[in-house]
């Protein structure tokens, strides 16, 4: 999710839900196929391309603490996914409940709720590689937490780069602007960790950045999908201009277990 720079709330002018996604690989936004795992994006991504970091049970699983915090809760409605979460998480924990608005149960406290909406690419996409992206990777873990921690995009923790492709710009040195792969439901890749130090903003470096990474994602035969802050109009504007679509709105939030 894409906080950095939020403003103050104001309408948003996105296309429609089902915005036109054709190209090759993933199942079309506003097909059932889609909408599984569009909706629910981290339990696709726990059951499937991350499987190999998921910790949990049948209906509740969760990512280590320092790769990331998102959860994945296969069905919210299901008589014992309360009892799941405690199995997984413990009492007086903190947990995750992003793409979701669940109705907590007696001694269950929420703990912040933030609106947001999830955006897809359409055919007007027009991905390519950035001739000056470099690949980031372990070795780089130390310069991309200093740039999140100057940035704010959203989540990013020690391990967080591990969860896909990471590419980033350096000047003199010094890492400037990167951007990532996050979850990875099945057919899509969520774009994320969309960072610009303010000195080298309004340069167009973001916006090289997700192409990019884009661009990986459809030489795999997958879509992109991205996920920002509502009030963070700058941000959504910027993404739609590219060519990416409004397909819900949704919220970000966590509760604490009893």
């Amino acid at each position: 999710m894409d906080l950095h720079n939020a403003s103050p709330a104001e309408p948003l002018h996105v296309s429609a839900r089902d915005a036109d996604s054709s190209t090759d690989g993933g199942p079309t936004p506003g097909t059932a196929a889609a909408d599984a795992v569009l909706d629910n994006p981290a339990w696709s991504s726990l059951t499937g391309r991350h499987g190999h970091l998921a910790i949990g049970n049948e209906l509740v699983r969760r990512f280590p603490d320092d790769v990331s915090p998102f959860v994945g809760v296969k069905d919210w409605d299901h008589p014992e996914v309360w009892d799941a979460i405690l199995d997984v998480f413990g009492h007086e924990a903190t947990v995750s409940v992003s793409h979701a608005d669940p109705l907590l149960p007696d001694g269950w406290a929420p703990v912040f709720s933030i609106p947001g909406v999830q955006l897809v690419q359409t055919e007007h996409l027009e991905t390519r590689p950035d001739e000056e992206a470099i690949e980031l990777g372990e070795a780089d873990a130390t310069d991309m937490l200093e740039l999140v921690e100057r940035t704010r995009p959203g989540p990013f923790l020690p391990r967080t780069h591990e969860l896909g492709r990471y590419v980033g710009i350096r000047r003199a040195g010094r890492l400037i602007a990167m951007a990532g792969e996050r979850l990875h439901p099945e057919g899509w890749t969520e774009i994320s960790a969309v960072a610009v130090d303010e000195e080298h903003r309004r340069q167009g470096l973001a916006s090289r950045l997700v192409l990019d990474v884009a661009f990986g994602i459809q030489q795999r035969g997958e879509k992109a999908l991205l996920h920002a802050s509502a009030t963070n109009t700058s941000a959504i504007a910027g993404y739609e201009k590219l060519g990416f679509a409004l397909r819900r709105r949704l919220m970000f939030g966590a509760v604490r277990t009893p």
